[in-house]
């Protein structure tokens, strides 16, 4: 990338698949993504007069640099060749369900290996060409795990962090992929590798000492520098969180509120509403809730009269095989159990195949007295995290999966284990039934960790090791 019509250059680099922006349909403006990495990085983007690495979202569209919010944008180009091989299909049909305990049985594709190199190689350059002397590139997620040795390569004076939001898996499956090697290398070119779990840095460390035989310590990896000497890496759990005050701010709003009660009623008033809130995925364990309830109705043990399921289930990935197939299932599931059990006036599962915003998310969290996480892998699931930030009223209950980063933190939710229908079956009923003092003191004990945790606290206790190990390779320069 030429770097003529660059500005200064900056301190402090963000790169990630996307870039934090959407382009509206209508009038073509930009506007801020809602995700929570977006909302973790903005206000250290505008301390350090950042700059993020990021494709724009549709291929082949070709952008010059450009300044949005006073973060210095700079968009990659991905042709359909790139967004099929390096993004559907090694990202997403390779690496995502391998990293996800084989949920999905993953494809190995050479010509979509060769595609992530490129489409990384790519990345790295335009970091490069834009980081200050000495400055700090930080890198977002398993699409880029090629990145950090290709920007140290590049541009050896710059610290260079990388955050993994996904599972890192055990090495028993992770020995399965053909370019194990090229990928841990490529990781291992940052100075701190940040993990959801304590889990996923010690499948990682693993990893590199079966692969690599690299020393691995609680204090850091020791990584041969090309010419002679080691430098230290450091693989270390920082589990991502949530702007837990804007969701309590949206769910203080009387509208809000009042749309909270307007769902209710538009469900018939039941006794008890089950929420769960997922991306249309494999590893979220829609069928195995769905599966839960509708025994439970079979069983007698739930009235549809009494209790409703809403599903909301955003698209995804829609032209991968496995998506697509998995859709035509949770549709069909959700079809039979409604066509036994719907009365006139009430409907046994509301299913949702769409995104919503996020005041109307708040609504539905407010409305919902249990929410359902049952992933069956899942790096954090943030989800989990909004439910509580918004339950100002101290009540509700999470019943969260044990295979959720989440589970770490959040102990005095009902947790469980998905593949169990009938301990799943069980733990919703003690859900439903459970008392409000029981609600008040787990629910009390849940908020206080997601606000002592936020998301600003997340990113800088990472910035905080990264200045770390930059003080550590200027003392050993």
């Amino acid at each position: 990338m030429s770097t003529d019509s660059l500005p200064d250059r900056a301190e402090f680099v963000v790169v990630a698949n996307r870039l934090p922006v959407d382009r509206a349909e209508g009038d073509g403006e930009w506007r801020r993504s809602p995700g929570g990495l977006v909302t973790a990085l903005e206000p250290v983007m505008k301390r350090a007069d950042g700059a993020w690495v990021g494709w724009a979202g549709k291929p082949d569209l070709e952008l010059e640099p450009f300044d949005f919010e006073g973060t210095h944008l700079v968009p990659i180009t991905l042709t359909a060749d790139d967004v099929e091989l390096y993004y559907e299909g090694f990202s997403n049909d390779t690496i995502w369900p391998l990293y996800h305990d084989v949920i999905a049985a993953p494809r190995y594709r050479r010509v979509w290996w060769e595609a992530y190199v490129s489409v990384n190689q790519r990345f790295a350059e335009a970091a490069a060409a834009v980081v200050a002397e000495g400055g700090t590139v930080w890198v977002q997620d398993y699409q880029l795990q090629l990145v950090p040795k290709m920007v140290r390569e590049l541009r050896p004076d710059v610290t260079i962090g990388y955050f993994h939001h996904i599972p890192f898996p055990a090495y028993g499956l992770y020995s399965q992929l053909p370019w194990r090697r090229q990928v841990l290398e490529g990781l291992l070119g940052a100075d701190v590798i940040g993990f959801q779990r304590v889990a996923d840095a010690g499948n990682f460390a693993r990893a590199v000492r079966r692969q690599q035989r690299y020393d691995t310590k609680a204090s850091g990896i020791t990584v041969p520098v090309p010419g002679g000497g080691t430098r230290t890496a450091l693989a270390k759990a920082f589990p991502i969180s949530i702007d837990a005050e804007s969701y309590a701010e949206i769910a203080r709003r009387p509208e809000v509120q009042a749309r909270a009660r307007e769902i209710r009623e538009g469900l018939g008033n039941p006794r008890k509403i089950l929420l769960g809130v997922d991306r249309l995925d494999y590893t979220k364990g829609i069928r195995h809730r769905m599966k839960a309830f509708g025994e439970l109705l079979e069983d007698g043990r739930l009235d549809v009269s009494d209790v409703t399921l809403v599903q909301v289930a955003s698209p995804s990935r829609e032209r991968v095989e496995a998506y697509a197939q998995l859709r035509d299932e949770i549709e069909l599931t959700v079809g039979r159990i409604n066509g036994t059990f719907d009365s006139v006036g009430h409907t046994a599962i509301r299913y949702l195949h769409h995104g919503y915003p996020r005041e109307e998310m708040v609504a539905l969290f407010l409305a919902a007295d249990v929410m359902l996480v049952t992933a069956l892998r899942d790096g954090m699931n943030l989800v989990a995290k909004e439910y509580l930030a918004a339950r100002l009223d101290n009540r509700g209950v999470l019943v969260l999966s044990e295979f959720a980063g989440a589970a770490d933190e959040l102990g005095s939710a009902l947790l469980i284990n998905p593949h169990d229908i009938g301990g799943l079956k069980d733990t919703i009923m003690r859900a439903i039934e459970m008392p409000g003092a029981e609600q008040g003191r787990r629910m009390r004990s849940l908020r206080r960790r997601v606000f002592e945790h936020d998301v600003d606290a997340w990113s800088r206790s990472f910035l905080a090791a990264l200045d770390q190990a930059r003080t550590r390779a200027e003392a050993t320069a």
